[in-house]
């Protein structure tokens, strides 16, 4: 008998692909991105195409690249949060389809993630729970609660980058975006898509004298309570822990 994994890998294939979608029964398109609460604080993040943040060449940066899993005290500037904002998750332009066009490769423009932000130090942000509203290039302030460090570090297994970053990012993959045009074979697209997110993420550190390590060992059913989600059409999927290198 197949393991789960097997099955998924099986079931998933092209072959399986069903041509009833719901894009193709006409059923409406999800949003493209989540609303943008008007009941919570927002914070305008820095214009990332003219951020302080110095210039690295892609062959240093990829050559330099590393998993860094401890940290210094410097905190990261408002400046340098904006630029990996923008690199991993940013919107260049909204198409007339409508579908995003972001930093980062998604099948169909799908672009089927919400970031999430464990904010511990950055100037002139409190720490706390952050999201981020991809459209308005802003944060969303969550919750100012300095136990949000231990809750989330907990849920990723006590590992000490979590609690000794400056961000960590929790990217929620939002399964419907991918589904409603794929079906079930939209669910490798995810996997496959968070993955130029995170080599993105990893890149654009290199940049800022950042170190990135990204974590695959986290609590789903205790990251899916804190942040409210059903674990089925909303789910985590990535976490990295970023901060400046010792």
């Amino acid at each position: 008998m197949k393991g789960i994994g097997q099955q998924f890998v099986e079931y998933t294939k092209q072959k399986y692909k069903t041509e009833d979608t719901d894009q193709v029964k006409g059923l409406p398109q999800p949003p493209l991105t989540d609303p943008t609460p008007t009941d919570l604080p927002l914070i305008q993040l820095p214009n990332p195409h003219t951020a302080a943040v110095p210039k690295v060449d892609l062959f240093t940066a990829i050559n330099n690249r590393v998993s860094v899993r401890k940290y210094s005290s410097i905190p990261l500037t408002l400046d340098e949060l904006s630029y990996l904002l923008w690199c991993t998750q940013g919107i260049k332009q909204v198409t007339a389809r409508p579908a995003t066009l972001r930093t980062v490769p998604s099948g169909g423009s799908r672009h089927a993630f919400e970031t999430y932000l464990l904010i511990n130090q950055v100037t002139g942000l409190q720490p706390g729970l952050y999201k981020y509203a991809a459209l308005g290039h802003c944060l969303i302030q969550i919750e100012q609660d300095e136990a949000w460090n231990t809750k989330l570090t907990a849920a990723c297994r006590n590992q000490g980058m979590v609690k000794n970053s400056a961000v960590t990012f929790f990217w929620i993959a939002v399964a419907y975006r991918t589904y409603w045009r794929y079906a079930e074979r939209g669910y490798r697209d995810l996997f496959q898509d968070i993955g130029h997110v995170g080599q993105n993420l990893y890149l654009a550190c290199e940049a800022m004298q950042a170190g990135c390590c990204a974590i695959g060992a986290f609590d789903d059913d205790v990251i899916n309570e804190y942040f409210h989600l059903d674990g089925v059409e909303r789910f985590p999927i990535y976490v990295a822990a970023v901060g400046k290198k010792e």
